[in-house]
């Protein structure tokens, strides 16, 4: 009979631990005001609560390595992420985004290498500021940070054949050199410039300062040659798109929507006015979710 009982409170316990960890990754996605709130909220819960945790994990480990410290103390912080991954994926996640996400890498076969790109996205911030990456460097910075976050997310919405595979890094690359253009002023006041130096150098700006490439006149064509780029890979998105299950798909239509809609208000602001920040309104975020809901 004790056994019994030692044996139900464990299981009690583990409920409870888990319920609590769902707790803590919705907590960190509703502080968050991210338009990934928007695509998931369209989700069934299960699918939800699972892409909850893929982007408390992703959030903690940005803010590893964006919060203010040494690079020393950066890395550490990294590094205790990858202890976590290796627990998580043997049965024993220490804190609450691994215990959250333990239902989910088993239920949807989350693959390890993905979180651990991730990872190293961040790795590559911390190890030295980004300062004008090679264009190779760029991709593989975009498909660690976002290509990465992509692969997780289709298992999750429950397609994983070769085109939406595709779709994952394609768009994952879109919707990042979308964020670099759109936050391109933000970034030079952090000391980064993650706009490709062959772009740069093209353009007259090789070896400038992050806030000397920001008033330099050749900005506008950089940015507007790497917006042509982005624009290509949106429309092998949509492309791919067509291929896949759309209404399992209806999270990364809604993030192609609204990041599309980012790029095309960038483009008529002009590229030579970094500093005037564009968003979307919370009405618009709306309608994009209505939309990919009914069509």
């Amino acid at each position: 009979m004790a056994a019994s009982m030692a044996g139900s409170n464990s299981v009690t316990d583990t409920a409870t631990a888990t319920a609590t960890a769902r707790d803590h990754v919705r907590a960190i996605v509703a502080r968050s005001g991210s338009s990934f709130l928007w695509g998931m909220r369209i989700l069934p819960r299960h699918r939800r609560d699972a892409m909850y945790a893929i982007y408390a994990f992703c959030r903690e480990v940005d803010d590893a390595a964006d919060e203010p410290d040494t690079p020393h103390n950066k890395m550490a912080k990294l590094a205790g992420w990858r202890r976590e991954i290796a627990r998580l994926y043997s049965g024993q996640p220490a804190g609450p985004v691994g215990l959250a996400l333990q239902g989910p890498v088993a239920e949807f076969s989350l693959p390890a290498e993905e979180f651990l790109a991730v990872i190293e996205g961040m790795e590559m911030d911390v190890r030295g500021t980004i300062v004008a990456p090679s264009f190779e460097e760029f991709i593989l910075y975009c498909r660690r940070v976002a290509g990465a976050v992509g692969m997780l997310s289709i298992r999750v919405f429950g397609d994983t054949g070769a085109a939406a595979r595709e779709l994952a890094v394609v768009l994952g690359e879109a919707l990042q050199i979308t964020n670099v253009l759109r936050d391109v002023a933000e970034d030079a006041e952090r000391g980064r410039l993650y706009l490709p130096g062959d772009l740069l150098a093209k353009h007259g700006m090789a070896g400038l300062a992050p806030d000397q490439v920001l008033d330099h006149p050749g900005l506008a064509a950089a940015c507007a040659e790497l917006a042509e780029i982005a624009k290509n890979r949106f429309a092998r998105a949509r492309n791919l798109m067509a291929q896949c299950d759309r209404r399992r798909l209806r999270p990364a239509r809604l993030m192609l929507d609204s990041y599309g809609r980012i790029l095309g208000r960038l483009e008529a602001r002009g590229w030579d006015r970094p500093r005037e920040a564009v968003r979307l309104s919370r009405l618009e975020k709306l309608w994009s979710a209505l939309r990919c809901l009914l069509f």
